[in-house]
């Protein structure tokens, strides 16, 4: 899943970056309000976290671009202010969730996870198709009862895929919610990872999982 941060906090960013990371979420990061509110429009995000004040644009006022393109996706705000008044403005405004500064990392990830939680999206439960498991909260997929090693991107993808099972995804759908903005999008990172994928999943199983659909992209299907 992919989150965007929008925080003029270096620290604070790098910080929640390399701890989103580390929860096998793709993170895309700045500090400015206005390519924040490009990039929430542009792309389709999982979740969003928003600081209240921002160069050229608050988060107020993203999230009002937001919600007034019709996107849905959660959005977290973070502010130094604690008022209950203003936490209310905000709720009240679109905002899905609000944590004030200096906040707990660990109440952090607890949070973005109830908001995922959140129909139709959910983090926790456990993914099954055929034969394959796949736990997301533990990092652990088995087939056949066997446990499958995955790198933490092929782990992502696959629980992108399961959640999405027989829809016909695209390269843009996979890099939109896979992968961060960094990654070159001509380039075979998808097309390698599915290949892995298939090496460790389908290798030795009558029943194939992972399918190419020509001219639109894969699908994850018992067939």
């Amino acid at each position: 899943m992919r989150i965007l941060i929008v925080e003029d906090e270096q620290k604070i960013a790098i910080g929640l970056k390399k701890t989103l990371e580390s929860e096998l979420f793709a993170v895309d990061t700045t500090q400015n309000g206005n390519v924040g509110s490009q990039m929430a429009l542009i792309n389709d995000y999982d979740l969003i976290i928003l600081d209240y004040r921002l160069p050229d644009k608050n988060g107020l006022e993203i999230c009002a671009d937001i919600r007034n393109a019709g996107k849905q996706m959660p959005i977290l705000m973070l502010s130094v202010e604690g008022h209950h008044h203003f936490k209310a403005d905000m709720l009240n405004a679109g905002i899905d969730d609000y944590m004030t500064k200096p906040f707990s990392t660990q109440e952090l990830i607890a949070r973005i996870r109830a908001l995922l939680r959140r129909p139709p999206i959910s983090v926790d439960e456990i993914l099954i198709i055929n034969d394959l498991v796949c736990d997301p909260k533990k990092y652990i997929v088995t087939r056949s009862d066997n446990e499958i090693y995955l790198t933490r991107k092929e782990f992502s993808l696959l629980e992108y895929m399961l959640r999405n099972q027989g829809v016909a995804l695209s390269r843009a759908m996979i890099m939109e919610h896979v992968w961060n903005e960094q990654v070159n999008a001509f380039s075979n990172t998808i097309e390698s990872h599915i290949l892995n994928l298939r090496k460790k999943i389908d290798k030795n199983h009558k029943t194939k999982l992972i399918h190419t659909l020509p001219g639109r992209g894969y699908v994850l299907d018992a067939r």
